[in-house]
């Protein structure tokens, strides 16, 4: 898909929109940099190639996932864990999907599905975001497609650009990780949840998910306490939407 077929994707609106939404962006960019660089050194260190790991990224465009197929990367590699984890870490994607699939049904579905395939945490939190901030000046209507694929296009190529830029410097770099770049993807997600933030009601399914990941990442050996979160957290949400 060529970046204008991409950009056709946004729907109708004006190119300022497009350019709010990259313009937006660009803090989270920033951010994004340093674990894109800390994913593309560590699968050369995993033994990916340059190639593999840029079709990685560009084919799943979901950097947990990533980080964490990494982590579980050996030769040879236990595609079934992998592939296990990586469902189950994307299914957040499944309510993200969800919480933006009322602004985007009107959409024709050859528009639809590339807008929802560059769906990633980063560009859902800064449309909906947006989306309330304009319902509350009384702009109609109040998502804007534009300003999503702004955002969304952004973050995609700069998350492939990086991650690939970090595999070819990974042997000249070593180690990324004592210059804290890890740092960067944690404190990313703390900045967008703060965003989202809805008070300590809204934010139960998340504790869920923290203190399940964190025991048994204390208890059992492996990456299944990404799985475990990521369970944990949906099956929490699904209880505590079905009481509300």
């Amino acid at each position: 898909m060529s970046i204008s077929q991409a950009v056709e994707a946004a729907g109708d609106g004006s190119t300022s929109e497009f350019r709010r939404g990259v313009a937006s962006c660009a803090p989270v960019l920033f951010g994004t940099i340093p674990y894109a660089l800390v994913l593309g050194a560590q699968a050369t260190q995993k033994g990916l190639s340059v190639v593999e790991l840029s079709a990685m990224t560009g084919l799943n465009f979901a950097g947990g996932s990533e980080f964490a197929a990494i982590q579980l990367w050996t030769s040879p590699p236990h595609i079934v864990l992998i592939a296990a984890i990586t469902f189950l870490v994307n299914s957040r994607h499944l309510l993200m999907g969800a919480a933006l699939a009322p602004f985007l049904r009107h959409l024709p579905r050859r528009k639809m599905f590339p807008a929802l395939f560059f769906l990633c945490d980063e560009s859902w939190a800064l449309g909906l975001a947006d989306a309330r901030q304009r319902a509350a000046a009384g702009i109609t209507p109040a998502f804007s497609p534009r300003y999503y694929m702004g955002a969304a296009l952004a973050m995609y190529f700069t998350w492939v650009a990086f991650t690939t830029l970090g595999a070819l410097l990974g042997p000249m770099l070593g180690h990324v990780e004592t210059y804290g770049f890890d740092m960067a993807f944690p404190a990313v997600f703390l900045v967008l949840m703060r965003g989202m933030w809805k008070g300590v009601a809204a934010a139960r399914p998340w504790l869920v998910s923290l203190v399940v990941a964190a025991l048994t990442y204390l208890m059992v050996p492996g990456g299944w306490y990404v799985a475990a979160g990521a369970v944990s957290g949906l099956v929490s949400a699904w209880f505590l939407w079905r009481e509300a």
